[in-house]
């Protein structure tokens, strides 16, 4: 049972436009946002941040909800796992690649850059950290330092998200 009551959507008109960019790309909105509409400008604040990052060119989408699925995984938010698993799924992420993530050191659904990426987010998404300058070194053979700082920005909103779900208890949607 959620710990704090999400308000209702039809109390939030003013935040259509970031619904709908969500439910464009999951499908539904999540509950935790009807929470965050409780604080003065926090979800609007959120909406801006977390769709520069979600919605970012600089690395694939795809690949970005990988990210979020590991660093998700690696910290144990079963709300966001699930969400990440699905907006993967709705990318185009493969069945056999999504059953195979927690296994990306060594399944063939997964290329060095990834694997790359998946281990800095897992490392990352612990806790404590334990991201190394060979993480970074591994991302760098295939990636910019724009690209990993695009990474790592995802990273850093499913900690955010991971933190805020786990210890509101948010109720997972239909």
């Amino acid at each position: 049972m959620a710990r704090i009551q999400p308000l209702e959507r039809d109390e939030l008109a003013e935040f259509e436009p970031g619904f709908a960019m969500v439910e464009d790309v999951m499908g539904f909105v999540p509950n935790s946002m009807f929470t965050m509409a409780r604080v003065p400008g926090l979800l609007s604040t959120f909406q801006a941040m977390a769709g520069t990052i979600l919605r970012t060119e600089v690395i694939p989408r795809d690949l970005n909800q990988m990210v979020a699925q590991v660093a998700s995984t690696a910290a144990g938010c079963r709300y966001c796992q699930a969400h990440t698993a699905h907006s993967a799924e709705r990318l185009g992420v493969s069945e056999e690649k999504l059953a195979d993530l927690w296994m990306f050191e060594t399944s063939d659904h997964f290329d060095d850059a990834e694997r790359a990426a998946l281990r800095l987010a897992f490392h990352a998404g612990s806790q404590p950290n334990m991201a190394t300058d060979e993480d970074f070194a591994a991302c760098a053979q295939f990636y910019s330092e724009t690209q990993i700082t695009a990474i790592v920005a995802t990273i850093s909103l499913f900690g955010y998200l991971n933190r805020w779900n786990d210890t509101m208890a948010t109720e997972l949607e239909d």
